[in-house]
């Protein structure tokens, strides 16, 4: 099918995979359409049609075969490993099975340099990879006493093994197989038996689905689409990569920060296009709803895996982590941080660096990944000390209105957060340890100046003083409240304190 997408790429000046990605994405919508049209009495249909989907997804669109096949080898040792593995072990059997397959395709697409524009097994293996360790830890809650479980793991628990056909639509459910959104085996099935929307029937529908579904879904598709003609005209020249250029050296400085910044947004409207498409065709199917709103209306934000408005116009660096790729971070939450805590005790430094690590391992293994990583640990615990320190003092008391000062604040953080991203999010793309320290010289190390500068300030006496002020003024600090995100590593005050209870068992 290659004839069909060469020519279009050339037009348009994008790869070849990008186009076939993007042509998937596209096709899924109208196919979500008709996924929810088969009836609820016929629930193998709706598994078929998952599956004969992704297989003409992988296989005659992408050129994928061989990439589909380890996908189904992951899929089909999960199955056997969580049907027959019966003791605590069995999720970690499965985590150590499928994140050991993806990290050495991982190992592969480094070893032939692949540039992210190439789109092979690893992003699929990603989502499945979710998938199918959400899926092992969901069983073995089945098997476990309700009383030991939290709600989460309660609502999402399997207690019934599925049979194969169910266990292949749900790991191929088509509007999330290429790059996600991932979802849990519980909801899958609520939307092929409709449960999903128990009690919920529409006034004006024979059928148990609420209305306002294609209506969301579509401004889902459009502002995909809009997204995606931004990043097809605006990324040729405006892209993190230019920053490691000849040309980019001839500006001003000023002139650099400003078009290093547009390319950064022009850099993330690729995702907001791929994850918003992908949201309008899950809500298609019907997957995401959550309720209703103040007016009436159904609303649809289960689905989502972006809060575009927070990520680009964000308060602070905590909204921001905490509305990128949500649904990974439920991952990481869930069935690693959550997980890798002992019970009966609080999750801790080492349940933050082994949840990091996971998170890094699954990205891959280009070091610029884990540059962004770690910096990103000094970005939290700056972010932290702001909020503890800082923060108090510009509140307004309870019941009054917003003061000048507060909005200055907010500003000031909106502002400082998107210098930061990008900054932090170069390494992400430039992949190498080279590009990304020579992207960081050409622009004067401008995060570390920020980042440093404000640490130094907090632990050379700013908090003292700002603690005495508040106390002054009788303000009360807030609770301070780690990023739902756990992508980054936790915040070094966290390995401070870590590092003191480890002092402290020794000399026990």
């Amino acid at each position: 099918m290659d004839a069909l997408f060469v020519p279009l790429a050339s037009a348009i000046g994008a790869s070849v995979d990008q186009i076939k990605l993007i042509s998937c994405l596209l096709i899924a919508c109208p196919l979500g359409s008709l996924f929810i049209r088969i009836p609820v009495s016929q629930p193998n249909l709706k598994h078929l049609f998952n599956i004969l989907v992704s297989v003409f997804f992988f296989i005659p669109v992408l050129n994928l075969s061989s990439g589909f096949v380890q996908l189904l080898g992951s899929v089909l040792g999960t199955y056997y490993i969580a049907a027959n593995v019966k003791g605590p072990n069995m999720p970690w059997i499965v985590f150590a099975f499928v994140m050991g397959h993806l990290t050495v395709n991982h190992v592969i697409r480094a070893f032939y340099n692949l540039s992210y524009e190439t789109f092979e097994v690893t992003g699929p293996q990603m989502v499945l990879t979710m998938k199918l360790t959400t899926f092992a830890w969901n069983v073995w809650d089945g098997r476990t006493a309700p009383g030991n479980l939290d709600k989460w793991q309660l609502q999402k628990r399997v207690t019934k093994y599925p049979t194969l056909l169910e266990f292949l639509g749900y790991s191929f459910y088509f509007p999330g197989v290429l790059v996600g959104p991932y979802l849990d085996y519980a909801s899958y099935m609520s939307l092929i038996d409709e449960s999903l929307f128990e009690g919920k029937r529409s006034p004006s529908s024979t059928r148990s689905i609420p209305d306002g579904r294609k209506r969301v879904a579509y401004r889902k598709m459009l502002t995909g689409l809009v997204f995606l003609g931004i990043f097809v005209v605006l990324s040729p020249s405006f892209y993190y990569g230019i920053v490691i250029t000849p040309w980019f050296m001839t500006q001003g400085f000023l002139y650099r920060m400003v078009y290093f910044q547009f390319s950064g947004f022009i850099e993330r409207s690729k995702y907001y296009a791929i994850w918003t498409l992908t949201e309008g065709a899950s809500i298609l199917t019907g997957l995401g709803f959550t309720g209703y709103g103040p007016s009436g209306e159904s609303t649809w934000e289960g689905a989502a895996n972006v809060k575009i408005l927070e990520i680009e116009l964000p308060s602070n660096f905590k909204v921001l982590l905490d509305s990128w790729n949500i649904n990974t971070n439920i991952w990481l939450r869930e069935c690693i941080y959550k997980r890798v805590t002992p019970k009966g005790k609080k999750p801790g430094f080492r349940s933050s660096m082994l949840t990091f690590a996971t998170s890094a391992f699954w990205h891959g293994i280009a070091t610029g990944y884990y540059l962004t990583f770690f910096f990103g640990g000094f970005i939290t615990t700056a972010g932290r000390l702001c909020r503890a320190n800082l923060r108090p003092l510009v509140l307004p008391a309870p019941g009054a209105p917003t003061t000048i000062t507060k909005r200055v604040y907010d500003l000031t953080g909106t502002f400082v957060s998107i210098l930061i991203l990008n900054y932090v999010a170069a390494p992400f793309m430039l992949l190498t340890f080279t590009d990304s320290i020579e992207a960081w010289r050409r622009l004067h190390w401008y995060g570390f100046w920020m980042i440093g500068s404000t640490l130094a300030f907090f632990w050379l006496g700013g908090s003292s003083f700002l603690k005495a002020l508040q106390k002054k003024e009788g303000k009360v600090a807030e609770k301070v409240v780690t990023p739902e995100s756990h992508v980054m590593p936790p915040p070094l005050d966290d390995v401070a304190e870590e590092l003191k209870e480890l002092q402290h068992r020794m000399k026990e």
